[in-house]
């Protein structure tokens, strides 16, 4: 990706991907093989101001032709319970059923867990008198009396949005889209659970409808405010699982975009996985607010249920995992006197003390006071940073642990790469992955200030910085396709390969249909199966094809050491997705380097555990070919590297950074 100056960026078609964050909005715009890049920050009160004002800056009043929107907006609305008021209908003697939930604990030795609270009161949970078998047999159907009930609850609950969710409507939806029917003319947001998702285990499929209904208003509201102004471009939105859907579908499945910024940073790096030379890698994302890793091991991992702040949510996603570990993240000392970075963040108002407004001392403070950020270079010398802001909220947080500035940087640092550590961790050690096997992929506002310590810490040899890292996730938004992810219960043992795909076959028509009716060309699919041996509880997701069994067995031996090739196979679920069109722009090689690298200036920079003077490279002046040794730092607009003295820097011919170690 390379900066282009507006005069440069021609007319016509203009494709932008757009990733707000909790700190920054970033933007990147194609035009005819041109690309121009855009950071502001970003703001919380309305996250479309921030998109509007950075599209003005970036293209001086020409109007692009589509915009792809990686939107934090959902996702916010559930970690800080603010959704809508929720009115939940489901059967009588199955009101609770989002509140009890499953006996899973995620801390197995708490002595007092904690579960969150669930998103509907009790008194908004209405049953009904209605009752459908697994079999898709109705043996209480939905009186008029009773819909005409239903209908009086729902506009005497006050609620802003409505969850219907009814047993085995999977199997057989004509109680829910009964009662869909008599809402509708309530005229606010309806989450109808076998819409949303056509499979058997209520609790999930209750918790996701739910989610959904909670986070839909503020969507809604929000992407209509977001069309209006963006003045007849055409809008998308990415889903959590790495492609794109139209705003209709957003609004009304918005839980299917709870995770769609950091899937977008994936799918940047899948994107650009050729210039890098390399597929298998962990991609490290950190931001101002939270960092996100995801294995890429060939492909990007998809996951069929995640738990977004404690709440079950079955949607496809990409395998990411996040911690409360950014730029923003405050550092305090906890009542038994230990250092804690994170969770919580000065996003961006006020955001870190060398802002201007804020008090806090954040990791960003630390990291300016450490050397690695260069404060006349901050977002291109467009934002001021300050200092001596920084340097009193050190000072501060120094004398409450007995030690000197520099030293407390060292030590913010240091934890926040820990909480960093563990979380790549989870990701690879507890799956059964060896770390040492992949590369970083270090990307986000302070990804590479920190991936040298962190790539250190798990004897990781190899890591990849690309241009322009801190707006990888709006280049990824750009490049994300089109795309649909259906799924259906078929609960079928010793299946038939081509009985499958017959099964299947109505999905792939409806996938097909409403991709094109989105103008969509070139669409793809892919076949799936959630598989199990007959009598256990979970299954594994194996791609469906002639040799799918064989597979599956293979795949339960690799995950849990063992497999029963006589035993009797059932497929749960089949499922497919869809995605349609290629990435608008690839990345374009650079010129030689001629003669050795100059640097700009020096710096002094907390080098291990002291200070030393260190050149600062501009990375616009790398060509290809440039070989550079640790310790230095390399500024851009969009993000600060440190390369530890253990790495040697060269530069690829797509002017990616590909650090070595050495020892």
């Amino acid at each position: 990706m390379k900066r282009r100056s507006p005069r440069t960026l021609s007319a016509g078609a203009i494709v932008v991907g757009i990733d707000t964050g909790g700190t920054f909005t970033d933007l990147v715009a194609i035009a005819g093989g041109e690309i121009r890049v855009h950071k502001v920050l970003s703001t919380p009160a309305d996250p479309a101001d921030a998109v509007i004002r950075g599209l003005r800056e970036m293209l001086a009043g020409i109007a692009p032709e589509s915009v792809t929107y990686s939107s934090t907006v959902a996702t916010n609305a559930l970690l800080e319970k603010k959704g809508a008021r929720v009115a939940l209908f489901t059967n009588a003697g199955f009101e609770d059923l989002i509140e009890i939930g499953r006996q899973n604990r995620d801390d197995l030795y708490a002595l007092a867990p904690s579960r969150p609270e669930p998103l509907v009161a009790r008194a908004m949970r209405f049953g009904v008198a209605e009752r459908t078998l697994f079999d898709a047999t109705i043996i209480r159907s939905l009186s008029r009396a009773e819909l005409a009930r239903i209908r009086r609850l729902a506009a005497r609950s006050g609620a802003d949005a409505f969850a219907i969710c009814l047993l085995h409507s999977y199997a057989n939806p004509k109680g829910e889209e009964s009662i869909a029917r008599a809402l509708a003319p309530l005229g606010r947001p309806l989450s109808v659970s076998h819409r949303i998702l056509a499979e058997y285990r209520e609790y999930e499929r209750f918790s996701t409808a739910v989610v959904n209904a909670y986070v839909a208003p503020r969507m809604s509201s929000h992407l209509k405010n977001l069309e209006t102004r963006l003045e007849g471009a055409r809008l998308r939105v990415m889903q959590s699982n790495g492609s794109a859907i139209g705003p209709e579908l957003a609004r009304a499945e918005p839980v299917r975009t709870i995770l769609s910024g950091p899937a977008a940073g994936v799918i940047g790096a899948a994107s650009l996985a050729r210039a890098f030379g390399v597929d298998r890698f962990i991609t490290f994302d950190m931001g101002g607010t939270s960092t996100d890793v995801s294995l890429f091991d060939r492909r990007a991992r998809i996951r069929t249920l995640s738990h977004p702040d404690g709440y079950a949510v079955r949607t496809p996603v990409i395998d990411i995992h996040t911690v409360g570990a950014g730029g923003g993240s405050i550092a305090r000392i906890d009542a038994g006197g230990s250092l804690r970075v994170g969770p919580d963040s000065a996003g961006a108002d006020p955001g870190p003390a060398c802002y201007g407004r804020g008090e806090s001392c954040t990791v960003t403070d630390a990291d300016l006071m450490a050397g690695r950020l260069v404060a006349g270079n901050f977002l291109g010398g467009r934002m001021k940073l300050y200092p001596e802001r920084a340097a009193r909220a050190l000072s501060r947080l120094a004398r409450e642990m007995k030690t000197n500035t520099i030293a407390a940087a060292r030590g913010v640092i240091r934890v926040v790469n820990a909480n960093m550590e563990r979380a790549i961790r989870v990701i690879t050690v507890e799956r059964g992955y060896d770390p040492r096997d992949f590369a970083i992929l270090a990307f986000g506002g302070a990804g590479p200030m920190h991936a040298c310590e962190l790539a250190l810490d798990l004897g990781i040899r190899r890591i990849v910085m690309p241009r322009n890292p801190g707006l990888l996730c709006a280049w990824g938004a750009s490049s994300a396709p089109l795309g649909r992810e259906y799924s259906l219960t078929v609960r079928e043992t010793n299946p038939n390969y081509r009985g499958l795909v017959a099964r299947a076959s109505a999905l792939v028509r409806r996938a097909y249909a409403e991709l094109g009716a989105e103008g969509a060309a070139s669409i793809r699919h892919e076949l799936w199966a959630d598989m199990r041996y007959r009598g256990q509880s979970y299954e594994l997701e194996i791609a469906l094809t002639p040799r799918f069994v064989a597979d599956f067995h293979s795949t339960h031996r690799r995950t849990f050491g063992h497999c029963a090739a006589s035993a009797a196979v059932e497929v749960v679920n089949i499922r497919i997705r869809a995605v349609a069109g290629d990435s608008v722009a690839g990345p374009k090689r650079i010129a030689r380097q001629a003669g050795k690298p100059t640097p700009v200036s020096s710096g002094r920079v907390l080098v291990g555990g002291r200070e030393r003077a260190v050149p600062i490279y501009e990375r616009g002046s790398f060509g290809a070919g440039a070989r550079v040794r640790g310790p230095i730092v390399v500024v851009e607009l969009s993000s600060t590297a440190y390369v530890a003295p253990e790495f040697i820097l060269r530069v690829d011919d797509f002017g990616n950074l590909q650090l070595e170690a050495t020892r």
